[in-house]
C-alpha cells in the first residue's frame, strides 16, 4: 500500500504550478473527470430523484443538502457515461452516514444498460469494500480494465443494515481524450461502404469509353 502513495506523489508533483494558476484552491485535482460527465444521462436505478444529483463539482463534493436515495429496499445501480473515452484512476465517494453506507460497491466498465435483472449474471470489473464516515474516499481501480473507458456503472448490492442506502457525492479521476472513431461513426462508415461498391459496379461502364 505505502508504495502506491510514494507514486501518487511524484505524479502529482508537476501538478504544483498549475495550482497557483487558480487561487480558488477548490479546483481540486485537474484530473477530476467532472467536466466530461454526460450528466443528463446519469440513471439511478431504484432511487429516489435523479441520478445525476450526485454527480458534482469537486467544491460541492461535501454539500449533504443534495443525496440520492435508494428507494424500495438497499440496493443502487447508478450508470454514468461520459462524453468521451476515459481512462479511469479511481472512483471518489461520499456515502452514509452510518448504516446507510454500502457495504460494497461493483464497479462495471462499459455496461450503459445493466440493471437488476442482469447485473447478478455479470462479473463487475472491481469491487470495493466501503469505508464508514463523513469524507471523501478515493478507491483506486485497476488501470486494466478501465482504460478505454465510455460508462461507468456502480452496483451498491447492500449497505451496513439500514433500509436504504445513501450517497452524497460520486466523481472520477483519470484521463479524458475526445470520442474519435467509436462507436456510432463505424456504423455509418459500414453503410458507406456498401455505398461506394454500389457506385463502382454501376458506374465502371461509363468510364470504359475513354473521354478524349
Amino acid at each position: 500500500m505505502p508504495d502506491n502513495h510514494h507514486h501518487h506523489h511524484n505524479e502529482g508533483c508537476g501538478h504544483e504550478s498549475h495550482d497557483h494558476d487558480h487561487d480558488s484552491g477548490d479546483l481540486g485535482p485537474n484530473d477530476n473527470l467532472f467536466p466530461h460527465i454526460d450528466r443528463p444521462h446519469v440513471v439511478a436505478l431504484n432511487a429516489v430523484g435523479p441520478g445525476a444529483s450526485v454527480i458534482k463539482p469537486w467544491h460541492a463534493r461535501m454539500n449533504e443538502q443534495v443525496y440520492l436515495e435508494s428507494d424500495a429496499d438497499e440496493q443502487l445501480i447508478i450508470r454514468v457515461p461520459f462524453t468521451g473515452s476515459v481512462k479511469l484512476r479511481s472512483l471518489l465517494l461520499k456515502a452514509g452516514p452510518g448504516d446507510q453506507t454500502p457495504q460494497k460497491i461493483a464497479l462495471f466498465a462499459n455496461e450503459p444498460s445493466l440493471d437488476f435483472d442482469d447485473v447478478s449474471d455479470k462479473s463487475p470489473a472491481q469491487e470495493f469494500e466501503v469505508a464508514v464516515g463523513r469524507e471523501v474516499g478515493e478507491y483506486a481501480v485497476r488501470a486494466t480494465k478501465f482504460t478505454n473507458v465510455t460508462s461507468v456503472t456502480l452496483f451498491i448490492p447492500s449497505n451496513q443494515g439500514a433500509d436504504t442506502t445513501r450517497v452524497y457525492y460520486i466523481g472520477f479521476l483519470g484521463q479524458w481524450t475526445q470520442r474519435k472513431s467509436n462507436p456510432v461513426i463505424t456504423v455509418y462508415e459500414a453503410q458507406a461502404n456498401i455505398a461506394d461498391h454500389d457506385k463502382v459496379q454501376g458506374t465502371e461502364g461509363a468510364f470504359s469509353t475513354p473521354h478524349t
